[in-house]
């Protein structure tokens, strides 16, 4: 069943621009490619371990191990897998009710979150049913990623002005921060400002001058030569630890679901950004394999203590602009932050007023409100849909993942009702009455569509002939043609001619078989 998935396999994947190019096995643009996104990758795993509401240093396990095991199965030779904010938001909102942020039994549970996140998309890739990602409509994953941003947004803004209020909830600390100028730390606000303007200026400049690194290292270095008495990273332990057997596994029935959850929205920004690429380099990308390499990359961060990953839409785009050409520059990201986890102890005295500000520059991208406006004027019970689930995640933060089951259950509810109630029209020409059916003929609809059919023949009494005009139904299965052939009966018993016109190519078989009837 997986065979085309093993790491020894070619893919077409694969090619390079020339032998010479080639090192130790890797192209040479693969391997500097790779140090150049791990050079991102360490500075934005620490940011998005503390939103995640763990020890920063989680993040460098987690940015380690994810990308090398991806590496072997991945299908986009571009995407770049690892810790990123939205997977971490969720996590965060998951794992809050269980323990507190910070704490030992939190970090565990993060471990085995990811396990469980792991499981689901590994489970999903191998039996090839990576078609359910799309249940996820546009509006509802447009409504919730503008909300979760702000989220996230809101989260770090305590951080970034260098104040710990004491309250609960995201909304309240943020909102007590912003009618607060007064308590608002000018070292941390500086550091946030000037990365903020590192970070978007060097995306002016171009998009492979790496913002987040520059703002990190002077960050680390205004620490150390100020003495800078702010929050800071801290304790960095040296080294990687393994899955320790101590896991709180009584929590596993209440992670499911939200590892579920976890599994699918974090998988569509991994989905969105390998198409993007494989459009424009017209490379053929396989979905299944793509949740193969996330399942292996999260199983792998939970077994070293890391926590839920994903695709990086920065870091891939950072990996294809540094010339990448095959999926094993992700290998070498990877293996850059595990040779410098001997020496993470340097970013010890790095402000976490940075960290918070590379997180709010990182997302602020996603909060996307012209989309939502226009689905307004395009489809409104779209639109509808798509702002219920950015209400929704904002009212139920941190529970976010709540917001998205209840999103997805509207957005499915939404298509069935349509479903059930397709659309008619009557008009009477001389001595007939001409019926014109749009949407779906199936069993949901058909009894429906029989009693809409009935009145409207009852309605005249001058009819002698009935023509049915099936031209615009989408699909008609054999409940929806036992329907019409049970409606011809009643037709022909009150003495009408019943007849189909405009059968579309599609229902040709089903109608042919069940009422007799044959294309002229």
């Amino acid at each position: 069943m997986v065979s085309d998935l093993a790491p020894g396999r070619g893919t077409g994947d694969e090619r390079s621009s020339g032998s010479a190019d080639t090192v130790g096995g890797f192209g040479l643009r693969d391997v500097l490619a790779g140090v150049g996104v791990a050079l991102v990758l360490i500075p934005q795993s620490l940011a998005y371990a503390e939103l995640a509401g763990l020890p920063a240093y989680r993040g460098l396990y987690a940015a380690a191990v994810a990308p090398m095991a991806a590496a072997f199965f991945a299908s986009s030779p571009w995407l770049q897998t690892g810790p990123v904010a939205l997977t971490s938001l969720l996590t965060l909102g998951a794992l809050l009710p269980l323990a507190a942020a910070g704490s030992q039994e939190f970090v565990a549970s993060a471990a085995l979150l990811a396990l469980v996140v792991g499981g689901v998309r590994l489970l999903v890739g191998l039996f090839r049913l990576g078609w359910v990602a799309y249940l996820l409509s546009q509006p509802v994953l447009m409504g919730f990623t503008s909300a979760a941003a702000l989220l996230i947004i809101g989260s770090q803004l305590p951080g970034a002005l260098g104040v710990d209020p004491a309250l609960d909830g995201v909304g309240q600390r943020a909102l007590w921060t912003l009618l607060h100028p007064g308590a608002w730390e000018p070292s941390a606000v500086g550091l946030s400002v000037i990365t903020a303007l590192l970070m978007f200026g060097s995306r002016r400049v171009h998009p492979a001058v790496p913002g987040v690194l520059l703002a990190s290292l002077l960050g680390l270095g205004f620490s150390v030569f100020t003495g800078y008495t702010g929050p800071r990273v801290g304790y960095v332990p040296v080294g990687i630890s393994f899955l320790s057997y101590s896991l709180p596994w009584a929590l596993l029935p209440r992670l499911v679901l939200p590892g579920v959850v976890i599994a699918m929205v974090g998988f569509a920004e991994a989905a969105s950004v390998s198409q993007t690429y494989a459009a424009k380099e017209r490379r053929s990308w396989d979905p299944d394999r793509e949740f193969v390499s996330q399942g292996v990359a999260n199983l792998a961060s939970g077994m070293v203590g890391g926590f839920p990953v994903g695709g990086s839409f920065s870091r891939t785009s950072l990996n294809h602009l540094a010339g990448a050409r095959t999926r094993w520059s992700g290998f070498v990201a990877g293996a850059a932050v595990l040779l410098f986890l001997p020496f993470a102890s340097v970013l010890a005295p790095l402000p976490k007023a940075v960290l918070a500000a590379v997180v709010i520059s990182a997302v602020s991208k996603l909060v996307r409100f012209r989309p939502l406006l226009e689905y307004w004027r395009l489809a409104r019970l779209q639109a509808l849909i798509g702002w219920s689930a950015f209400v929704m995640t904002l009212a139920f933060a941190p529970h976010v993942e709540d917001a998205v089951i209840l999103s997805v259950a509207l957005a499915i509810g939404l298509h069935l009702w349509r479903e059930m109630t397709p659309g008619h029209s009557v008009r009477y020409e001389g001595d007939a009455v001409h019926l014109k059916l749009r949407g779906v003929l199936w069993f949901g609809s058909a009894p429906i569509l029989e009693k809409a059919l009935l009145k409207s023949l009852s309605e005249t009494r001058e009819a002698n002939r009935v023509v049915v005009d099936l031209g615009g139904l989408g699909r008609i299965d054999i409940t929806g043609a036992l329907i019409l052939k049970q409606v011809r009966e009643n037709v022909e018993k009150a003495g009408l001619t019943f007849e189909l016109s405009d059968v579309p190519s599609h229902a040709h078989r089903v109608v042919s078989q069940v009422l007799g009837w044959r294309p002229e």
